[in-house]
């Protein structure tokens, strides 16, 4: 069910507050920053990667150690920063393109934060059930 104007305008100026105070948060909850950065050093780390592997391999062909030592560093550098990143993006949850639908919140939550927000989901859920029927 569609949210009515009143509820869309209310939504829109909460949003534009939470802009305004902390645009660093507004930020982190849309997650565009973080994925967009998360993405750049996978890419970055991959090339780095590939760049090692050529360093490497040219040289073991010339003979040359300490660009076959850099290559190596180089590869292992950019594998370390491809993991940890890509791990990081796993924790943090997924896309909102692949995310389907919202987890149901565990009852008994401990921590406060957790089960304020699934507090107020599972109002809304229930807002948004009772006026549908």
């Amino acid at each position: 069910m569609p949210l009515s104007e009143e509820e869309q305008r209310l939504l829109e100026q909460l949003e534009q507050a939470l802009a305004a105070e902390d645009p660093r948060l507004a930020s982190t909850l849309r997650g565009s920053k973080l994925r967009a950065r998360a993405r750049r050093i996978i890419v970055l780390a991959s090339i780095g990667f590939v760049a090692g592997v050529a360093m490497l391999m040219i040289g073991v062909i010339a003979a040359s150690t300490p660009v076959g030592v850099a290559g190596f560093a180089l590869m292992v550098a950019g594998a370390y920063f491809f993991l940890t990143t890509w791990r990081s993006r796993d924790v943090e949850g997924p896309d909102e393109s692949t995310q389907t639908a919202p987890p149901r919140p565990k009852q008994g939550s401990g921590s406060t934060s957790d089960s304020f927000m699934h507090r107020m989901e599972e109002r809304w859920r229930r807002r948004r059930d009772d006026s549908g029927s």
